[in-house]
C-alpha cells in the first residue's frame, strides 16, 4: 500500500508540465480582450428617435447580426485558429529562443567586458585627472571674495 502510494507520487511530481487542464467556461481568464471585442448589436447599430425602422425590420437585424457575428467567428476560429496557433506558437518560441541563447548571453559577455574596460578608465581617471584637480584646488582654495557695500 506504502509502495503505491509513492509510486503515485511520483507519478504526479513526473506528470508532463505543458499538459494541462484547459477551462472551458471561462476562456479569458486574465481578461486581455474585455475591452476589446465586446461588439453587440447596439454597439454598432442604433436608430434615433424619430427614425426607426419597422419592428419586424429591427428585430430581424438584431438576430441576423448576432448569428451571423457568432458563426462568422466560430467559421473563422475553426479554420484559422489552428494555423494561427502554430503561428503564435512558432514566434513566441523564436522569441524566447533567441532570449535565451542570444540576447541574455550577449548582455553577460557585454558585462564582463565592460568591467574589464571600467577598471582601466578609473585607473586613467585616478592617474591624469586627480592630481590634475588637486592642483587646481591648491590654486584656488586660497582665493577669498570679499564684498564690500560702498556708500
Amino acid at each position: 500500500m506504502a509502495e503505491e502510494q509513492t509510486e503515485l507520487e511520483e507519478r504526479i511530481i513526473i506528470k508532463d508540465q505543458h499538459v494541462k487542464e484547459i477551462d472551458l467556461v471561462n476562456r479569458d481568464p486574465k481578461s486581455i480582450n474585455e475591452d476589446v471585442v465586446k461588439v453587440d448589436f447596439e454597439d454598432v447599430i442604433a436608430e434615433p428617435v424619430g427614425t426607426y425602422s419597422f419592428d419586424g425590420v429591427w428585430k430581424a437585424s438584431y438576430t441576423t447580426f448576432t448569428v451571423s457575428k457568432y458563426w462568422c467567428y466560430r467559421l473563422l476560429s475553426a479554420v484559422l485558429g489552428i494555423p494561427l496557433a502554430v503561428v503564435w506558437g512558432f514566434l513566441f518560441a523564436l522569441i524566447s529562443f533567441c532570449h535565451i541563447w542570444a540576447v541574455v548571453p550577449c548582455i553577460k559577455s557585454y558585462l564582463i567586458e565592460i568591467q574589464c574596460v571600467s577598471r582601466i578608465y578609473s585607473l586613467c581617471i585616478h592617474t591624469f585627472c586627480d592630481p590634475l584637480f588637486e592642483a587646481l584646488s591648491k590654486i584656488c582654495g586660497n582665493i577669498r571674495v570679499a564684498l564690500r557695500k560702498e556708500i
